[in-house]
């Protein structure tokens, strides 16, 4: 049952070193994955997640043409698929800026093809689990705080009655925040649910997400009356909107 349902799944892979794009094409067939299309170029990657609108994207950074993170930047035009960065470069402010631009993982090279295979996997579950059952009685799931709406069925949120442009991580973790209104959720707890992955202490990913959604829901980002610190805690979604 598993690999049928890896055989749906399309992935692209963007990357100009030709050996990495065939090691992991290999393996990730060797997992199920028939279903693997390539690109050497930023450019060519754009046009292939046009035309066949694959559920995940494998991105490296440095590319010959556009950097990775303009790529990302261009492919979040479109859509939200959950895109999982390659990078030689392990600077925290990489990882950082790749995350908060709209991708959902960072892996930095050399890698072994076995992780990148369970990062894949671990973001399917977390589109899954998101997705799933929520139409079972033919309605959608909606959350409202205050100005802002929260549609979890269709992955998408208002302000003002105005959508706001999100990455997938962002709705995933809003929604999440939502489903447990008034709940002090952890950092741990978060990236847990959302990642699929144990926590790593001291890893910043959770406040990026956090401080970028704060930036397009709050009114004024720095005390934010929604998406609420508690300190030395976590972070909560108030319907109190305080």
């Amino acid at each position: 049952m598993e690999n049928e349902k890896s055989s749906n799944v399309k992935i692209l892979i963007i990357d100009d070193e030709r050996d990495i794009l065939s090691l992991l094409e290999v393996y990730l067939q060797k997992e199920g994955f028939s279903q693997v299309h390539k690109a050497v170029t930023g450019m060519e990657g754009i046009e292939i997640c046009r035309l066949v609108n694959p559920d995940i994207i494998i991105l490296d950074v440095m590319l010959p043409d556009l950097d990775g993170f303009e790529v990302c930047r261009r492919l979040r035009e479109f859509t939200y698929e959950p895109i999982l960065f390659l990078s030689a470069r392990e600077e925290e402010v990489d990882k950082l800026l790749g995350l908060g631009i709209g991708g959902d993982d960072y892996i930095t090279k050399p890698f072994s093809p076995r992780e990148v295979a369970f990062r894949i996997k671990a973001q399917l579950r977390r589109k899954q689990y998101m997705g799933a059952d929520d139409l079972k009685d033919g309605s959608e799931v909606v959350y409202t705080f205050g100005k802002i709406e929260i549609n979890k069925t269709k992955l998408e949120a208002k302000k003002n009655g105005i959508p706001v442009e999100l990455t997938a991580k962002e709705i995933q973790i809003l929604s999440y925040l939502a489903a447990n209104a008034n709940r002090i959720l952890s950092k741990k707890k978060l990236y847990e649910a959302i990642w699929g992955e144990e926590y790593v202490r001291d890893d910043n990913t959770v406040m990026v997400h956090i401080r970028h959604l704060r930036e397009k829901l709050e009114d004024d980002p720095g005390d934010p009356k929604y998406l609420v610190t508690v300190k030395g805690l976590g972070y909560k979604l108030s319907s109190e909107g305080n």
